[in-house]
């Protein structure tokens, strides 16, 4: 099912930021048991750059992250974390 689930983010992300450079790495089997995990969805570490954050501050860049994944957030993915390339 997490296959599924980083295509959908990669969809996402390569639509709305057109990434130059951008991993993406499931991390769930990390939180088995945390409570956060309980609901199904995935824990990932998402590795990204792009032309669009250029001149932006660092928040800036993770709200367009956010932005891109959109619903998924809360359907698919309970924990994003963002590292700027």
């Amino acid at each position: 099912m997490n296959e599924e689930r980083i295509r959908l983010i990669r969809e996402r992300l390569d639509t709305h930021l057109e990434p130059s450079f951008l991993e993406i790495i499931d991390e769930s089997h990390l939180h088995v048991g945390h409570a956060g995990a309980k609901d199904g969805r995935g824990h990932f570490r998402l590795q990204i750059g792009s032309p669009k954050f250029a001149g932006l501050r660092p928040i800036q860049c993770h709200r367009l992250v956010y932005d891109a994944v959109g619903d998924l957030m809360q359907t698919d993915i309970h924990a994003l974390s963002i590292e700027l390339a």
